[in-house]
Parts: structure tokens; C-alpha cells; sequence
């Protein structure tokens, strides 16, 4: 599994824990709609660091709670 594809994997698996759809993520974190719209589409493969962050903050959680997932256990190397 490919990184972008495990931070998909992990968002919307956050949203269904919390019961929120991924426009109410967008508006809680103050990330743009389109731009977690494109995330978890799969058009956008390279979420940013501070983007996440984001995500997490308003999801009050941290960034470790974030990558402590299974979805990135085992992930390797991405060389392009």
C-alpha cells in the first residue's frame, strides 16, 4: 500500500469512528473541502505534513494517534 493511500484509508476510518461525514472533518480542521475532498478521492496522493496536523487537531487527536493505525504498518519505500 502506497502512503496516499493509507492516509485515505486512516481519514475516512476516523470519520466513521466519529460519526462526521468528511465535509464536517473539513470544516472542524479548517481544511478546504476540496482539498480532503481530493485526498480521499485519491487525486491527491501527497497530503502534507501540516495538512494532516490539521486534520488531527480537529479531530483532537495527535499525530502519533494518527500514524499508530495498521494502515501504516509495514508501508515502504516510496521512491519516485
Amino acid at each position: 500500500m502506497r502512503i496516499g493511500e493509507a492516509v485515505r484509508l486512516r481519514i475516512l476510518s476516523l470519520c466513521a469512528e466519529r460519526g462526521i461525514s468528511v465535509n464536517r472533518l473539513a470544516t472542524m480542521s479548517g481544511v478546504t473541502q476540496s482539498t480532503l475532498n481530493n485526498i480521499v478521492s485519491g487525486r491527491n496522493e501527497s497530503a502534507t505534513v501540516s495538512t494532516v496536523k490539521k486534520l488531527c487537531d480537529g479531530l483532537d487527536i495527535s499525530i502519533t494517534e494518527f500514524f499508530s493505525a495498521p494502515e501504516f504498518d509495514g508501508l515502504e519505500q516510496e521512491v519516485r
